[in-house]
């Protein structure tokens, strides 16, 4: 017989403890953790974020309505908000949202909505001298490559 590697797979799974980002409702965008598993298609979901713009109150919610985060916290199933905060402290989870590049794309998508018209004017234009100031770089490149 041969030797066979079984390895575990590398997606993420719905489990108590782990910290999810709401995609709807009037909590989108912002972090919770999963407390309990309700059935199937609904979870109970607690973000008591240490920021006060971004916490989530305890709510069920269906699962199909946020995505997973790779971030796993280590709580008892029905753990009251009071131990969920303390160890959502404890393991820094705002620090690892606010450093990740999936949070700092949505702060910048954000930024862009929120733009005015004479600001994404300037951007339009910011971008064009870029550009230019590129191929102009890669044409020197190019003449000095053929001489």
């Amino acid at each position: 017989m041969s030797n066979v590697d079984i390895k575990v797979a590398g997606w993420k799974l719905v489990e108590v403890g782990r910290i999810v980002t709401i995609r709807q409702g009037p909590f989108a965008g912002k972090l919770a953790a999963i407390v309990e598993i309700i059935d199937a298609g609904r979870i109970l979901v607690d973000g008591p974020s240490t920021k006060e713009d971004a916490v989530v109150p305890r709510q069920a919610i269906f699962t199909s309505t946020v995505t997973l985060t790779p971030w796993v916290i280590t709580i008892p199933r029905s753990a009251g908000t009071g131990a969920v905060k303390k160890v959502w402290e404890k393991q820094e989870v705002d620090k690892k949202w606010s450093e990740s590049s999936w949070a700092k794309k949505r702060e910048q998508a954000d930024r862009r909505k929120n733009l005015t018209d004479f600001e994404r004017f300037k951007v339009m234009r910011l971008k064009k001298q870029q550009r230019f100031e590129t191929l102009k770089a890669q044409a020197k490149v190019r003449a000095t490559a053929k001489a």
